[in-house]
C-alpha cells in the first residue's frame, strides 16, 4: 500500500508543478506575443492610416482648387468691369459707368 500512496502524492505534486510551470510559460509567451503585435502595425491599421492621409491630401487639394477658382472669378469680374468701361467709352456714356463703378467700389 505504501507504493500506492506514493503514487497519489507524486501525481498530485507533478500536476501542481506542471500547472505552475505551464502558467508561467503561458504568461511569458503571451506577453511577448502581445508586445510583438503592438509593435508591428496590423494591415487594418496601415490601411486606415493610408485612407486618413489620402483624405487629408484630398481635402487640401479641394481647398487649393477652391482658392484658385476664387482668384479666377475675381480676375474675370475685373475683366468684365474693364470691358464694360471700354464699351461705355465707345458708346459715349462713360460718365454714367464711372459713377456706377464708384458706387460699387464704395459699398
Amino acid at each position: 500500500m505504501s507504493n500506492r500512496e506514493g503514487f497519489t502524492g507524486g501525481f498530485i505534486a507533478g500536476a501542481a508543478v506542471g500547472g505552475l510551470v505551464g502558467a508561467v510559460l503561458g504568461a511569458v509567451l503571451s506577453r511577448r506575443a502581445s508586445e510583438a503585435l503592438l509593435s508591428e502595425p496590423s494591415e487594418a491599421k496601415v490601411r486606415k492610416m493610408r485612407q486618413q492621409k489620402a483624405s487629408q491630401l484630398e481635402d487640401e487639394g479641394m481647398e487649393v482648387a477652391r482658392l484658385s477658382l476664387e482668384d479666377k472669378i475675381a480676375q474675370l469680374n475685373q475683366a468684365i468691369d474693364d470691358v464694360r468701361l471700354q464699351l461705355g467709352d465707345v458708346n459715349g456714356n462713360a460718365q454714367a459707368h464711372n459713377s456706377e463703378s464708384s458706387i460699387v467700389q464704395d459699398s
